[in-house]
């Protein structure tokens, strides 16, 4: 499936013909560019690699850069892979733009949520909490995480405190309401992972 490398740059909404308010994500979709075309005889799979985002030639080792200059292209700051049934119509150097979606259209956008850091039972996993008054000591704290005698052990996969966020998630089927390309921008339906600015992956559906 076809996609693109992008930016979240934030929420906002938007009303449709009858009135009602519709919440947005704004990504900045592309430009990208095609840096390498993976073939079922080469490589095993067929996929497209793309590159987003400026970035400076003292940034990159040497092997890296020398990637992009046998193939005459400006060094790309992101690569992503993305899989197809057919490289048809791809080349290397070749842009691709917002212009591959359009309104109606559903995709999966993929990124990594906010980090929470360090977080109790109650916040990270929806534990009820104890009463906030009448004299109880252990109002958010989980209880007891197993008996003594059996199993003599923390059962694997308990829900205990723990680091909270920061894992990539994907965001399935989000419409998409608007597509500007004159300024690269792509307007979804709700929400999806990471702060602003965040980097995220949009994947074109079976439309």
């Amino acid at each position: 499936m076809m996609g693109l490398i992008g930016r979240k740059v934030g929420m906002t909404q938007i009303f449709n013909e009858q009135g009602e308010v519709i919440p947005v994500t704004v990504i900045e979709a592309g430009p990208c560019t095609v840096t390498e075309l993976r073939t079922q005889e080469r490589d095993g799979y067929l996929a497209v690699q793309l590159g987003f985002g400026a970035q400076k030639e003292s940034r990159f080792t040497r092997p890296v850069l020398g990637q992009f200059t046998k193939r005459n292209l400006p060094p790309a700051r992101h690569l992503r892979e993305f899989r197809l049934d057919s490289l048809e119509g791809m080349e290397l150097g070749k842009s691709v733009t917002v212009s591959i979606f359009e309104a109606g259209h559903h995709v999966d956008v993929e990124g990594v949520t906010k980090g929470r850091g360090f977080a109790g039972v109650v916040k990270r996993h929806k534990f009820a909490a104890g009463h906030a008054s009448h004299g109880p000591t252990h109002g958010k704290q989980p209880g007891s995480i197993g008996a003594s005698a059996f199993p003599s052990r923390v059962i694997k996969g308990k829900r205990l405190p723990g680091r909270m966020g920061g894992v990539r998630l994907t965001a399935k089927n989000l419409e998409v309401v608007a597509v500007d390309p004159e300024q690269n921008m792509l307007l979804v339906r709700g929400a999806v992972p990471g702060p602003p600015r965040a980097l995220v992956l949009v994947r074109k559906r079976g439309n």
